[in-house]
């Protein structure tokens, strides 16, 4: 099974300008990415109308993430049980992407500021049935 080390490896790449985009979207698909729980379902955070799946590439990225939330949300927060799910990166954006009904994509290590990587819904990483720019001609971005 693929660990989150080489997302986060392929992450730093293209954070330094290296490295290959089709590789870095095919280390998603093959790593185990954790999901925290929010309220019954998955971590989710919406920003100009992309609902984003909260991921981390493993448990001590989920901790950082933990300790913004304590900070964010005040002492209290760090009794809070962080209860999460272990998905395939395929399966997120194949399966649960889709089944979201709403524009979305894949944030993944959100409280790492050099280590973080967005993944949005777009043809090439989505399924074009779910991909914002899967209308446009030749993959043009709608301005």
């Amino acid at each position: 099974m693929a660990d989150g080390v080489a997302l986060a490896d392929r992450i730093a790449e293209r954070r330094a300008g290296v490295g290959d985009p089709r590789a870095l979207v095919g280390e998603l698909r093959r790593a185990l990415v954790l999901v925290p729980y929010d309220r019954g379902g998955l971590w989710t955070a919406k920003f100009e109308g992309i609902r984003w799946v909260c991921g981390f590439t493993d448990e001590t990225a989920l901790a950082r993430f933990a300790e913004e939330g304590v900070a964010v949300e005040g002492a209290g927060a760090s009794s809070r049980s962080w209860e999460y799910a272990t998905f395939r990166g395929a399966r997120l954006l194949d399966e649960v992407i889709p089944a979201m009904g709403v524009p979305a994509g894949v944030a993944v290590n959100v409280a790492d500021p050099d280590g973080s990587m967005l993944f949005p819904p777009v043809v090439g990483i989505v399924p074009d049935a779910v991909a914002v720019d899967a209308d446009v001609p030749n993959g043009e971005q709608q301005r």
